[in-house]
């Protein structure tokens, strides 16, 4: 009678734990057809194989993860704007943010097909402070991204919109202003064409 009592007092407590550690240990959200989905989405701009469908729209495939979610933050609180991407980063619950990151971070970075832009005869002056942030080779580094290969419209756009205060990186800002827009039209032709 002792061993039954015993039994079924151990067989309640199995059962009534099993909810709670369940609960504790959180799905990864990688691996929820929801956020598959979601990735899916993204994919119809920035492409199902890296290439985005328009030269101005970033290239995202192996770019920095932390870069990722910080523009995946700064998209979800306004700090970047951008109607299609706020909606994104709005879709994203905070557990997917970092894996969402890391599954672009971990794909490779897109081989160059078709027409790129023209490559800068030299390389133009003032690209060595750009590699102070951006790393050797402009590879990228932590939360600075990638800039070596990356669209061509898309650095231009990006450039014009830290240099007119729409982007809000102060150094990037500062040091966008003190070029002319040739001079950040031949950097992009430039860093596009690695």
């Amino acid at each position: 009678m002792r061993t039954r009592i015993v039994s079924g007092a151990l067989a309640a407590l199995v059962v009534l734990a099993a909810p709670a550690n369940t609960a504790e240990v959180a799905a990864d959200p990688s691996t929820q057809r929801e956020f598959i989905a979601k990735m899916g989405m993204c994919g119809q701009c920035h492409g199902p194989n890296g290439t985005p469908v328009r030269p101005n729209i970033p290239i995202i495939w192996g770019q920095q993860q932390d870069f990722l979610v910080k523009q995946i933050h700064d998209f979800e609180s306004g700090e970047r704007a951008n109607e299609l991407m706020t909606w994104a980063a709005k879709t994203l619950h905070e557990p997917e943010r970092g894996p969402a990151a890391a599954f672009f971070a971990k794909k490779t970075w897109p081989t160059r097909t078709g027409t790129a832009a023209a490559a800068a005869p030299t390389r133009p002056n003032g690209m060595a402070v750009c590699e102070a942030c951006h790393q050797l080779g402009f590879a990228g580094g932590l939360l600075v991204p990638r800039l070596a290969g990356q669209n061509y419209d898309y650095l231009v756009e990006s450039m014009r919109s830290f240099a007119e205060g729409q982007r809000t990186n102060l150094d990037m800002v500062n040091m966008m202003k003190a070029l002319t827009p040739a001079q950040r039209e031949a950097m992009a032709r430039y860093l596009s064409a690695l």
